[in-house]
């Protein structure tokens, strides 16, 4: 039996903070976990409660796409909120600045904004055709496109520069910030597992500002997930190793994504995933990925995030894959509460007991991924070679990105 879950389709309506009761404008600081257990019935009302949203455009039905923003909470509270922006945005400036990025080719900067109508009257963003609104989040919406140019989709994220300016998300920085470090982040990145950012536009002169990403044809990797089973062993062990892959690739470049779920990690018609959203990505000089901030989804938050204290970014993502692969195998959460606090509660104090027909390789699997110590957390290194893992395709491989590749030639040279 488990301590407790929640149906794949009630886990595909909470997303984030805002889905507890709590929206982008709400605040609540220093929020202490008690350690007194005891289950508690689920409340929908906090499950479902909207994020409304201002748009200067016409509505459109919203899906709850994987492209949506993390609607993170954003209070003011300078503890929880304090240097790591800052530092990511300047590591991120000199790697741009001195050529020290992931792509071998850059993303497109473009600084004019021609908005129009095709022959049809569809709007039109320069090349691009719009056809649908697929989500929408804090700052922005997301928007499918089409290019006239090479005929292709793309998913784009617009925002409106002005909007962002006014919103304050701590006492030096607006939300512009949050999602100036996203496109700095994205632009150093190029993996396979990793969803691409394509273009920037961005208008001087005009108040729009626009994303262009690849579009992911496909789902999201719990899509299809229910009780009983889940996915099954075979699928969720095919889209572990993806995830894997790339986050083992992004803290190789110091980075921690911050909201790794089931929700921003999108299936391409392949079956090939892709990590999405990083609107509450940090970036580290060196390995020391010490955090203090408040974490991106409730229920993916590791033990040591809910105290208030600084933590390892790091082990923080590896507790939330762990999590993910939860989800993925039984299509319930490990822990949820009624409440924030009783989530976090839970998170710290409650012990999970698997099926007793669980593979003991799959439990031992999520055992390691979910120990509550972060210290003795299994790494994304030992999740690599893990047997349930590796089945029968072998070891994670190693990716051999362009700036290894780079470095490696400078060195054969000299």
């Amino acid at each position: 039996m488990f301590i407790q879950g929640q149906s794949a389709a009630s886990v595909a309506e909470m997303g984030c903070c805002g889905c507890f009761g709590f929206s982008f404008a709400k605040k609540h600081k220093n929020l202490r976990p008690t350690v007194q257990g005891g289950n508690h019935v689920l409340q929908q009302g906090l499950l479902n409660e909207e994020f409304e949203e201002e748009e200067n455009e016409e509505e459109e039905e919203e899906d709850n796409n994987s492209y949506s923003e993390t609607d993170t909470e954003k209070g003011d509270d300078e503890e929880l909120r304090t240097t790591p922006a800052k530092t990511s945005q300047e590591i991120l400036i000199y790697r741009t600045e001195n050529d020290l990025i992931c792509r071998e080719f850059p993303v497109k900067q473009t600084h004019k904004v021609v908005r129009s109508e095709d022959e049809n009257g569809n709007k039109m963003v320069n090349e691009y055709v719009r056809e649908c609104k697929i989500g929408a989040g804090s700052y922005g919406k997301v928007v499918l496109y089409r290019s006239q140019v090479d005929g292709k989709h793309y998913a784009i994220k617009a925002f409106h520069k002005s909007h962002l300016l006014k919103l304050r998300v701590a006492p030096s920085e607006t939300a512009m910030t949050d999602v100036f470090r996203e496109v700095l982040i994205m632009k150093m990145l190029s993996h396979p597992n990793i969803v691409n950012l394509v273009e920037v536009i961005d208008d001087p002169n005009m108040d729009h500002f626009y994303m262009v990403l690849e579009y992911v044809e496909g789902k999201w990797v719990f899509e299809g997930a229910g009780v009983p089973g889940g996915l099954g062993e075979n699928v969720a062990r095919r889209y572990l190793r993806d995830i894997v892959s790339g986050l083992m690739y992004l803290h190789a470049h110091n980075v921690v994504h911050g909201d790794i779920k089931p929700d921003n990690l999108l299936v391409t018609g392949s079956g090939t995933v892709k990590i999405g959203d990083f609107s509450v990505s940090q970036v580290f000089q060196d390995e020391n990925d010490k955090l203090r901030r408040s974490p991106g989804t409730p229920v993916f938050t590791a033990p040591e995030c809910c105290l208030g204290k600084s933590y390892h970014g790091k082990t923080a993502d590896t507790w939330a894959v762990g999590v993910t692969l939860y989800c993925m195998i039984f299509g319930q959460y490990p822990f949820l509460g009624d409440t924030l606090q009783d989530t976090y509660d839970k998170i710290l104090n409650y012990t999970i007991i698997l099926p007793e027909d669980t593979n003991p390789l799959l439990k031992n699997l999520i055992d390691g991924l979910l120990c509550k110590d972060p210290m003795e957390r299994m790494s994304l290194k030992t999740v690599a070679e893990h047997p349930w893992v590796v089945g029968d395709e072998g070891r994670v491989p190693e990716f051999v990105c362009w700036c290894k590749r780079n470095r490696q030639t400078i060195s054969d040279t000299n």
